[in-house]
């Protein structure tokens, strides 16, 4: 279940490849309430409680931070990428509720 910053980076290129983004630059600290943030100008900062999390939950923070880059809000456009790239993507976002 652990991860290293490697596997994140691996997991934010293979997802900001698929979805057509530039890949941000990655920074990894202790985030007190979030998962993940990600400015417009391609930093994304990822909270290090991600590396201890299931495979599946690292996804769901990492594609919904990229599709940040897409839309920056979270209404319709954004729900609509979010189901087309992670078809489960409400079941993971209810299960990365109980960890926080």
């Amino acid at each position: 279940m652990n991860a290293s910053k490697a596997d994140l980076k691996g997991i934010v290129q293979q997802w900001a490849d698929h979805i057509g983004v530039r890949m941000p630059e990655i920074h990894l600290r202790h985030m007190r309430r979030k998962w993940a943030s990600i400015s417009m100008k391609g930093r994304l900062t990822l909270n290090t409680e991600l590396l201890d999390l299931p495979e599946a939950l690292r996804e769901y923070v990492i594609v919904h931070e990229l599709v940040h880059l897409l839309v920056p809000n979270h209404g319709k456009l954004f729900k609509g990428y979010m189901s087309a790239y992670l078809p489960d993507w409400e079941e993971r976002q209810n299960r990365l509720r109980s960890f926080y």
